[in-house]
């Protein structure tokens, strides 16, 4: 692939999943008019979190070469470590497939399916990006285990959200309870059995992306 067609697809990246957080908004939408609810419009939100990581790592891929310093990319990979969770956490809204019966259970089907599908595109892409710096500073072996890391992390990160009930800026606002919880979570056989659960999925989803990625263009 030449350099110019591999810029064209990188800025075509982030448009596309703009498409597609615009296409759940909008099937958001007419579930909100067609049902006079708004059930699943949290889905909007849990969305607009996961382009944080992306947008955070996006930076970071761009300022490293040009004189980032140590700090300043160690405070953003921290940063983009306590956003990266929210991007892989779509997937859990999959639990409200047919909670109620005001519209046919394949449209609630399609609308969390896409939120899913964009969080973990977003996800992935922007474990993609920081696995490159990665590679760039410390070399290959520092790069997948930065994928490993941020993984399990990501995994225990939606245990805490979608079972404990945390988010991601408790950190800084209520951060004893959070301790707390996160130390039961780790002596918590289910909680453990869960985060394998997921870190091995999204391992193997970043493994078929990643490969998708850095297959040469025919």
């Amino acid at each position: 692939m030449r350099s110019d067609e591999g810029s064209a697809i990188w800025s075509s990246i982030p448009a596309s999943f703009a498409v597609l957080s615009l296409f759940v908004v909008a099937l958001v939408g007419v579930r909100i008019v067609y049902t006079g609810t708004f059930d699943h419009s949290a889905i909007v939100w849990n969305l607009a979190l996961a382009w944080a990581p992306f947008g955070v790592a996006a930076a970071v891929s761009r300022r490293v070469d040009s004189g980032l310093s140590p700090k300043a990319l160690a405070v953003s990979a921290a940063l983009w470590l306590i956003l990266l969770p929210n991007a892989p956490y779509t997937l859990t809204d999959l639990r409200y497939a047919g909670f109620t019966n005001r519209v046919p259970v394949l449209y609630d089907v399609v609308l969390l399916s896409a939120a899913a599908w964009t969080g973990l595109l977003l996800g992935f892409t922007s474990l993609f990006l920081m696995q490159a710096v990665a590679h760039r500073l410390r070399g290959p072996r520092a790069g997948w285990a930065l994928v490993v890391c941020a993984l399990t992390f990501s995994s225990f990160g939606i245990y805490l959200g979608r079972v404990q009930r945390w988010n991601s800026w408790d950190l800084f606002i209520r951060p004893t309870g959070l301790g707390v919880d996160v130390a039961y979570g780790l002596v918590d056989p289910r909680a453990l059995l869960l985060t394998l659960l997921l870190t091995s999925f999204l391992l193997a989803g970043y493994l078929a992306v990643y490969a998708l990625a850095m297959r040469p263009a025919t």
